[in-house]
């Protein structure tokens, strides 16, 4: 009897859409409405590359060298990007998450961090995904249930697709006022203006062959405090909006540039951040998690269809 890669596999429906979610890092592995695939995701007997779906705890993106201070105290971490001398993308991609709570159209996983090298903190981490007539909601709720203040942020990592491929003639729109430069290993500068920048995306304008692994800030809020980017076929007649809730003050977009064939440019990863690269050492965006203290984390997905 065969076993996926990525363990259990959950598959949530409501109306014309179906989602699928998987055991092994709590990853949302594909979403669909009407049979049209929103995310460019991984079917169940491929393994994960590029980090597609995966939960990012407790850090999103990159901490430069594995190390940083925390209350006096030097850590190191594991360099898991050794090519740039980094630790990536936090420390739950890998682990397998127990669902805790399933119903046909929600369900709710969970997983313990345990006080380990590098992270001597103990966190109680759940992500819950929920399908509703707008489309998925995800909440990423994380508890510590240790003693000490732990440093701590979070990120998800969805590709999305309109069906271009590559992605040059899919137009993006991103509500963001200020961007972050990076050197060659993903460590940020401070933020800049993206106003008469090549990364200003707040008017509707089609990718093209412009290469992006770019974390933006300020985001442009509506009157419930939503922000959302958006990605669009150049026909204009569907695309998706993916919003940016409670707790997601950065969002990094990345196209693809550097992932393996034939996944190089294939779809856009829009991934919600609470914090960017590096925020153990800068301290940009950090959560203080205290002893008893929650941090919650929400995004969601909104597939369109313009009708004519």
């Amino acid at each position: 009897m065969s076993v996926s890669p990525t363990g259990r596999q959950i598959v949530l429906r409501e109306g014309e859409q179906t989602a699928a979610v998987v055991e092994l890092g709590g990853a949302l592995r594909g979403y669909f409405v009407g049979g049209r695939p929103v995310l460019d995701g991984f079917s169940a007997d491929e393994p994960i590359v590029g980090g597609r779906g995966q939960v990012l705890v407790p850090w999103p993106n990159r901490i430069g060298g594995g190390r940083y201070r925390w209350n006096g105290e030097d850590f190191r971490l594991p360099l898991t990007e050794p090519e740039k001398g980094n630790a990536i993308h936090g420390l739950l991609r890998w682990t397998s998450w127990p669902v805790l709570e399933q119903h046909e159209d929600r369900v709710l996983l969970g997983v313990t961090l345990w006080p380990q090298p590098g992270y001597p903190f103990l966190l109680h981490v759940r992500v819950e995904y929920a399908l509703g007539p707008a489309g998925p909601a995800v909440a990423v709720v994380a508890r510590n249930v240790g003693t000490g203040t732990a440093p701590y942020g979070v990120g998800r990592h969805p590709y999305l697709t309109v069906g271009t491929d590559p992605v040059d003639d899919a137009v993006l729109t991103l509500p963001a006022r200020k961007w972050l430069p990076a050197d060659d290993s993903g460590m940020p500068a401070a933020a800049e203006p993206v106003a008469g920048s090549l990364f200003d995306f707040r008017i509707p304008r089609a990718v093209g062959a412009q290469h992006l692994d770019t974390a933006f800030t300020k985001l442009e809020r509506d009157s419930s405090g939503l922000a959302a980017v958006r990605l669009a076929h150049p026909s204009g007649s569907h695309g998706t909006d993916l919003w940016l809730g409670e707790g997601v003050e950065f969002v990094q977009v990345y196209t693809g540039d550097t992932l393996p064939e034939p996944a190089r440019r294939k779809g856009i990863a829009v991934e919600p951040m609470s914090c960017p690269a590096d925020a153990f050492r800068s301290r940009a965006g950090l959560v203080e998690l205290e002893p008893g203290a929650e941090h919650t984390f929400r995004w969601g997905l909104h597939a369109w269809t313009e009708r004519r």
